[in-house]
């Protein structure tokens, strides 16, 4: 069987942990393959509502293997938290797993996120300050600490004691805060180890083995192709790849194990953070598409921008990742708008484009170009069927799927499991 990758197709908060929630009933492994804690993806089911930072978002399923794949970096602390609540909730965490190979955010790099920031005055880039991109910079640079190492106390003693003489020193002298203490972070981060032992394994041979045995495999990705630090809006941008890539990387999967690819597109991008966003929804339509989704952050509660689909993006991410179908989420939330947009190209400096600039500069001083279309005023929340769907949300679907050029196999009207139009099955 193959793996599938699950993949943002905007600035992240598509609505990948419904989309995953939804197919996981029907594959042996759900794997998070990049980010941190930075990402929520909120889950509503049987259980209760969840949003989960780490977790990856199938592990409501007793079938299902859940792995913390060796992209991801590993805050244990809020790690141990997700899981308590989920133990909680009544959610069987004993199929979860962390790849020895994840590196682990540490209290230096919490730290330092948001010391940086500060620093960067009026240019900030509106980081979670969750210590994601320090923990990213130390693991090219060699520095970082792997989750294995906290199973090996006294190896974990030694490279601590090293790297923190490095960040102390930064700390103090840079940034005149006080130091940070070896033996709290140590005696802190032993008491982790010792709680998360039983899920820690060599991960990588486990999804093989699952593979070579025929066994679906689901990869969820974080974040979204628009902030991928190599394809999206840098700077501002994420310190991982949420693309397609990251996903064979991050996992420890071989590219030709991976048949399927599906973009989740909300049906309105959102952005939380700094860096600019063409299609923005000015005025009482954004506050009133914000109010009606609650479109503030899973991690931090700011609250998203709001925009018209992007049309340009949405091509430039289809083709990046090469979508072999795309799942369409908060259909719904447009029930209420008499009149939509859809943006089918920029303009910029007297020039008509249709590639999604690479410039940040250029991108700042687009101006979409809007289709404008008739909304269909009336619920789609209890829609089940696709004949069932108005004629206008059927034609603003087929738009966007004309501008993605992949098409449209499901699409979601609410947060819950059931709340889902399935045109063609994506597994």
């Amino acid at each position: 069987m193959p793996a599938v990758a699950i993949i943002g197709a905007q600035w992240g908060d598509e609505g990948k942990g419904k989309v995953v929630d939804y197919l996981a009933a029907k594959v042996s492994i759900v794997v998070r393959y990049s980010g941190g804690n930075n990402a929520g993806h909120t889950v509503i089911n049987q259980y209760g509502e969840f949003r989960l930072h780490l977790v990856p978002s199938g592990i409501f399923y007793p079938q299902m293997t859940g792995v913390i794949g060796n992209g991801v970096v590993v805050d244990p602390e809020v790690l141990l938290e997700e899981i308590e609540s989920l133990r909680r909730a009544g959610v069987d965490t004993s199929h979860l797993y962390i790849s020895q190979r994840a590196t682990l955010i540490m209290p230096y790099h919490r730290l330092l996120d948001g010391l940086e920031e500060e620093s960067r005055g009026e240019g900030s880039l509106g980081t979670t300050r969750k210590g994601v991109g320090p923990a990213y910079v130390d693991k090219a640079a060699r520095l970082g600490i792997r989750v294995g190492e906290l199973l090996d106390p006294p190896t974990f003693r030694q490279r601590l004691a090293q790297v923190l003489e490095q960040k102390n020193a930064i700390i103090s002298g840079i940034y005149h805060a006080p130091a940070l203490s070896l033996n709290e972070i140590y005696e802190t981060y032993c008491s982790f180890g010792e709680r998360l032992a039983p899920h820690i394994c060599y991960t990588e041979p486990l999804l093989q083995e699952a593979l070579g045995k025929g066994r679906m495999v689901l990869l969820e990705g974080a974040q979204g192709t628009l902030l991928d630090v190599d394809f999206g809006t840098y700077p501002y941008v994420t310190s991982s790849s949420p693309a397609v890539g990251g996903a064979c990387t991050g996992a420890g999967v071989s590219p030709a194990h991976i048949t399927s690819i599906i973009g989740v597109f909300k049906a309105y991008p959102t952005r939380v953070g700094q860096g600019p966003m063409p299609t923005l929804i000015e005025g009482e339509i954004q506050d009133l598409v914000r109010e009606r989704a609650h479109e503030y952050g899973a991690t931090t509660g700011r609250p998203r921008r709001c925009g018209w689909f992007d049309g340009v993006a949405a091509a430039y991410a289809a083709r990046l990742n090469g979508f072999t179908a795309v799942a369409l989420t908060r259909l719904d939330v447009l029930d209420v708008l008499p009149r939509i947009k859809v943006c089918r190209a920029y303009h910029y400096d007297g020039q008509r484009l249709e590639e999604f600039p690479a410039s940040i500069s250029v991108l700042e001083q687009c101006r979409p170009e809007y289709e404008e279309v008739p909304g269909w005023l009336t619920s789609t929340a209890e829609v089940r069927r696709w004949e069932e769907l108005p004629p206008q949300a059927r034609a603003y679907v087929e738009q966007i799927e004309e501008l993605a050029g992949c098409p449209v196999a499901l699409v979601s009207v609410g947060p819950r499991r059931e709340q889902t139009i399935v045109r063609r099955p994506l597994l």
